[in-house]
């Protein structure tokens, strides 16, 4: 009971602390700064309509099942071992296409140092991604100790700082009346008609939102979550979206939309700021931090969705490959497998047209299997309302049935309605038509998903046979 006791120690600052470092990313920011000003609207539909209920949910299911798997487990008790073998495969494989985007990041970041034209190198983006991807793997393999210092250290230095800064400079851009890319004024908060084609770009806003079922367990480390955890969650919400907003405005302001690089925008925006200012030479300091951020990104998500993975094959649906660990813990099996599956996927940056569209390509099926899995977990919350009653939450979403039924298919809905305008090619990026795109799009989720059905069956088969009796 002690013990107990003093678990819950965990107060309102740092859960906060705990999701900013989990939700903010630098990644999604040229996404956004792609709508201009009307980027408030669609994040004031996002955060109202799927980051709070994500949160909300996430803290439910979470308390009630504070289990290694998460996601995984929440969604296996609520629709059983198939759907919940499904979901979790989804959850992984998802970021499998995630990692070649966060590492383009990273090496578009780092020909700035030397040379920023290397940025739109094909070859140099791959043969980078693959370098850094393994090493990656093999720092993982050491164990979650240097992992998770690396990660706490560069979401702070390569992320927190970064975004701090460009705000701070776009609000003395603005204030010295040097000339902004976008017009500040009431008609231009609203989405223009015209432009339902960059309707696309909200399936990355949403997906720069998710990662508040990764700390949701927190929440029952809290000394009094139901008091505790909405004030956490309000101030997290309030904190990430005021910092991504500001910062896409930042870089929709200073970097004309036609040359706007979805890969390096960031650095694109901080280049200008720096020159204008007569500092050049910080742009490498930031780049650098830039560059740390994104490893860091890199090794908190890398060992998560890989657990719930080995628990799925700990349970007999996957085979023995994923729950394989070494000395350390780390599901190695699950791990090299993944670095094999993104080396594979990362030979979009030769084929593709550009790096651009490769880019955004690996983006918008992330975000669209993101969603589909969100959409699964919204969907669990209501059935383990009504029948797992009898399980001890240490938080519950607020008003009840009405509560649950409300934010569960707000989730829902704008989550099919994010996958839905996924499938309209964006402007601007090089394409061989919107047959291609969507083909390509179709495709690749499907490869993606279609993998666990057979894994499955060959892992039931193996578990039958060990089963039999064996015959004389």
């Amino acid at each position: 009971m002690e013990s107990e006791n003093r678990k819950k120690t965990l107060g309102v600052f740092q859960l906060v602390m705990i999701n900013v470092i989990a939700v903010d990313s630098l990644r999604t920011l040229p996404f956004s700064a792609e709508y201009g000003l009307s980027l408030i609207f669609f994040y004031f539909i996002a955060a109202c309509f799927f980051f709070i209920p994500s949160g909300l949910i996430s803290a439910e299911l979470g308390t009630g099942w504070p289990h290694t798997g998460g996601l995984y487990i929440w969604i296996r008790e609520a629709f059983g071992e198939k759907i919940g073998l499904i979901a979790i495969w989804l959850n992984w494989v998802y970021n499998l296409a995630w990692y070649p985007t966060i590492m383009a990041l990273i090496a578009g970041t780092f020909a700035y140092l030397y040379s920023p034209e290397l940025a739109q190198n094909r070859t140099y983006m791959y043969l980078l991604i693959l370098g850094l991807f393994w090493a990656a793997t093999f720092l993982n393999c050491c164990g979650m100790r240097i992992s998770v210092l690396i990660s706490t250290i560069g979401a702070l230095i390569g992320t927190l700082v970064p975004m701090i800064l460009i705000i701070v400079l776009g609000a003395i851009w603005l204030i010295q009346g040097r000339h902004s890319e976008i017009t500040f004024s009431l008609p231009a908060l609203l989405p223009s008609i015209g432009s339902s084609d960059k309707l696309a770009f909200f399936s990355n806003i949403l997906f720069g939102l998710i990662g508040l079922e990764m700390v949701a367990a927190h929440a029952g480390e809290m000394k009094n979550p139901r008091r505790d955890y909405p004030r956490a969650l309000f101030a997290s919400t309030i904190i990430i979206l005021t910092t991504v907003i500001l910062a896409s405005l930042a870089i929709a302001m200073v970097v004309p939309h036609k040359n706007l690089n979805l890969v390096v925008g960031v650095i694109q925006a901080f280049s200008l700021f720096f020159d204008a200012f007569g500092i050049p030479w910080m742009t490498k300091i930031i780049a650098l931090c830039v560059i740390l951020g994104g490893l860091s990104g890199v090794a908190a998500w890398m060992i998560g969705p890989t657990k719930g993975i080995m628990i799925a094959g700990k349970d007999g649906s996957l085979p023995k490959l994923f729950t394989k660990v070494n000395k350390h813990g780390v599901p190695t099996g699950a791990l090299f497998l993944q670095a094999i599956i993104v080396s594979i996927l990362s030979l979009a940056f030769v084929f593709m047209p550009t790096v651009n569209s490769s880019f955004w390509l690996l983006s918008i099926i992330t975000a669209q299997l993101a969603l589909i899995v969100y959409v699964t977990l919204f969907a669990a919350s209501i059935k383990l309302h009504h029948h797992k009653r009898e399980v001890q939450r240490n938080f519950k979403v607020p008003f009840g049935n009405f509560g649950i039924w409300f934010v569960a298919v707000s989730g829902i809905l704008i989550s099919f309605f994010a996958i839905g305008v996924g499938f309209i090619p964006p402007p601007d990026i090089a394409m061989h038509g919107s047959v291609s795109y969507e083909l390509l799009l179709i495709c690749g989720m499907f490869i993606l998903s279609a993998l666990p059905f057979p894994l499955y069956w060959i892992s039931k088969n193996a578990r039958r046979k060990r089963k039999a009796p064996n015959n004389p």
